[in-house]
């Protein structure tokens, strides 16, 4: 994007106290008409020329750009009495991460190109390739992110969490329209319950985002964007099936009767039978069978005020661990079981007040467990509360976010003595927004934590946008966050809590820095991060971590971590090819964490044609992560590739997909089950790799 700036005496009748700016909009030197041009409070659209004429008062104001299918555009201008103003602008075409999206996440109400802080998003389109290949839920969609990792952590049921630039997942919130739908600390078999059809993008924090979402987001944030419902009617069936024995079935349906209002719907069942590619004692694939339900009902008055509100339910029965008739090591059966009833509903509503705006978020959810491990059962039941109160104020050169919060997490073990908690925790927090100087933005947001278990939390984040020529542009973010342990941790998930002791007393804390460089070549976009995190009182298990003369015993939970650092680059580039994209990444981490990659990257390109259909390829290294384990000390490099050819016929779309056609399995290399149990009783190790092997799904959408 390029802007050529000429200051001359214009031929006008304006008064003495206005100045006269006339902007020029181009694209590849040919006029742009009907492009917005905002500058000091007024909106006007350019002619057929690309002309715009705009009387000012001087001063410093914020000039912004935009028309549909380009990039939009933002600078400053200095405007001086008796100095009237001609400027061009040119205009470049709009390219997947520099579309004008107005960021939820931060609570700025700005552009995710004028957002200081760093924010990715995953547009509609990435997010509908994903849903051909797992329908049932976003694993997939996530693990496929730049800087994002999806780990296994409980591998007889398939619990999953994200690691975001290599910390640990229990530190990721995981938001659905800013609202924890899925928990407080969303568990490891959340990411599996979500389907993705009902998505329109996501949005993505990394690093420490405590000073806007409080101690469970000390890692980062993922919010998910429901699909709004559009102009005209939507009917979608979606069927599925893998060679593993998965199926799914799912009904999508959205419509605005009127200008105000607007509904959806999703309903899904999903089964999985269990499988074993490996053919020893142990369930590499669990068993699950699915039932997913949520509406959500959207409203829009005339002065812009909105209102969004969601209800949902999740019925859920897993089986996992030694498979039918066979044995443990110890000459006994070991089943695991999973049974899940997950009820929420919530609210999220805006109205504008003049120069002010008044937001709400209000939610509650209750999840209960049935959970079987060998002959030990434990129930539990876990319920969430959670609203949140902020006042925006909104300037031409800046914005002012002030809020309350509380939340409150209460759970109780039915089976379990000593782990029964309530945890509330009512906050403060503040945000501003503005220039710094002629070019650069800043963001600074503090927030002031009141929780019951672990007293007062202060944490900070500040964030800095400085364009460094036309085409590139940096942030710089630091900032402090702090998690609240509970005693579900990677660990837990896996053993339960019948052989946990708690000495947990103190909270996590983190620091962590980014530095951020966005620009383009051309036609081709490019994002280089280099991140640095620090972790003090970081909750630990006791002793050698599963270690293989380890025989069984207590596992204890404590705030014995030594501050580990975490740090590492990240690199994306989106690269137009002949009527394709091809999306290239990398992540490099150093950290002590276990089961962390040092290495990724990854290549996806996929053509695309609106009559025809699509056809992808992707391919995806994964390097060595250092293991606990008895058989191993490192996992082993692999490599993935994967491929998916859509066909269109009118309104309907069949596919095939293909995941891991190298036919890469942990199981080849190392034995998932443990000679003799660890801590807490575990037989499995860890999951490094995947269990299943090639496979294949075909799919219809209606």
């Amino acid at each position: 994007m390029a802007l050529v700036t000429s200051a001359a005496p214009l031929l006008s009748q304006a008064p003495a106290v206005s100045v006269r700016v006339v902007v020029t909009v181009v694209h590849d030197a040919a006029p742009v008409d009907v492009a917005l041009v905002r500058l000091a409070g007024l909106s006007v659209r350019t002619d057929s020329a690309g002309r715009a004429l705009v009387l000012v008062p001087p001063g410093i104001h914020r000039l912004t750009v935009s028309r549909i299918g380009y990039a939009p555009f933002t600078t400053l201008l200095e405007l001086r009495a008796g100095r009237d103003t001609a400027l061009t602008v040119a205009l470049q075409a709009a390219g997947t991460e520099l579309e004008g999206i107005v960021v939820q996440a931060t609570r700025s109400e700005r552009r995710i190109e004028d957002e200081p802080l760093r924010v990715e998003v995953l547009a509609a389109e990435e997010v509908e390739e994903k849903v051909q290949m797992t329908p049932g839920d976003i694993t997939m969609m996530l693990n496929e992110s730049s800087g994002l990792r999806v780990a296994v952590t409980s591998p007889s049921l398939g619990g999953a969490s994200v690691r975001v630039q290599g910390m640990r997942g229990r530190y990721t919130q995981i938001l659905a329209d800013g609202l924890p739908l899925f928990g407080g600390q969303t568990g490891g078999l959340g990411l599996l319950q979500i389907p993705p059809v009902d998505l329109g993008g996501v949005e993505v924090i990394k690093g420490v985002a405590s000073s806007l979402y409080g101690g469970s987001a000390m890692g980062g944030v993922i919010n998910l964007i429901a699909r709004r419902p559009g102009t005209e009617p939507v009917l979608d069936v979606l069927l599925n099936q893998t060679t593993l024995g998965g199926s799914d079935a799912v009904l999508y349906a959205s419509r605005r009767p009127n200008n105000r209002l607007g509904w959806t719907l999703l309903a899904g069942a999903h089964r999985q039978a269990r499988a074993n590619p490996d053919g020893d004692t142990w369930t590499d694939v669990p068993a699950y069978r699915r039932a997913v339900v949520r509406p959500r009902l959207f409203w829009t008055g005339e002065t812009g005020a909105s209102l969004m509100v969601t209800a949902g339910t999740t019925l859920e029965e897993r089986e996992g661990g030694t498979m039918p008739g066979r044995l443990a090591p110890d000459g006994a059966p070991y089943p695991e079981e999973l049974t899940t009833r997950r009820y929420d509903a919530g609210l999220v509503s805006r109205v504008p007040l003049g120069a002010l705006v008044a937001s709400f978020r209000g939610s509650a959810s209750l999840q209960s467990h049935h959970h079987t491990f060998g002959p030990q059962t434990e129930r539990d039941r876990h319920i969430t509360w959670f609203s949140e109160a902020t006042l925006t104020r909104l300037t031409e050169r800046a914005s002012y976010v002030g809020g309350v919060a509380l939340q409150q997490e209460r759970y109780r073990a039915q089976d379990v003595d000593s782990f029964d908690f309530v945890f509330s925790t009512p906050g403060l927090f503040v945000q501003w927004t503005g220039p710094i100087g002629a070019r650069s933005t800043a963001t600074a947001s503090a927030r002031l934590d009141r929780h019951t278990a672990y007293g007062n939390q202060l944490t900070y984040r500040m964030s800095l946008l400085r364009p460094l020529s036309d085409v590139v542009s940096a942030r710089l973010a630091f900032g402090s966050g702090y998690f609240a342990p509970t005693p579900f941790t990677e660990e837990t998930e896996v053993v339960g809590l019948s052989q946990v002791e708690y000495a947990i007393d103190r909270a996590e804390r983190a620091l962590n820095a980014t530095i951020d460089l966005t620009g383009t070549a051309g036609r081709v976009e490019w994002i280089g991060t280099a991140f640095w995190t620090r972790v003090t009182d970081a909750v630990v298990t006791s002793g050698p971590f599963f270690p293989a003369e380890n025989g069984g015993g207590t596992l204890t939970l404590s705030n014995g971590g030594s501050p580990g650092h975490t740090y590492g680059v990240e690199l994306l580039a989106r690269i137009p090819i002949a009527g394709a994209r091809l999306t290239a990444s990398y992540t490099g981490v150093a950290t002590d964490e276990l089961l962390t990659p040092d290495h990724q990257a990854g290549m996806v390109l996929v053509w695309e044609s609106e009559r025809r259909g699509r056809v992808g390829l992707e391919a995806y290294y994964v390097g060595r992560q250092r293991l606990f384990d008895p058989y191993r000390t490192h996992s082993v490099p692999n490599v993935h590739l994967g491929v998916l050819i859509e066909r269109r016929f009118g309104p309907a779309r069949v596919w095939l997909n293909g995941e891991n056609l190298l036919g890469f399995r942990q199981t080849t290399y190392a034995p998932l089950v443990r000679p003799t149990p660890g801590l807490g009783g575990r037989w499995t190790t860890d999951v490094w790799g995947p269990l299943e092997g090639r496979t294949f799904n075909v799919g219809l959408r209606l």
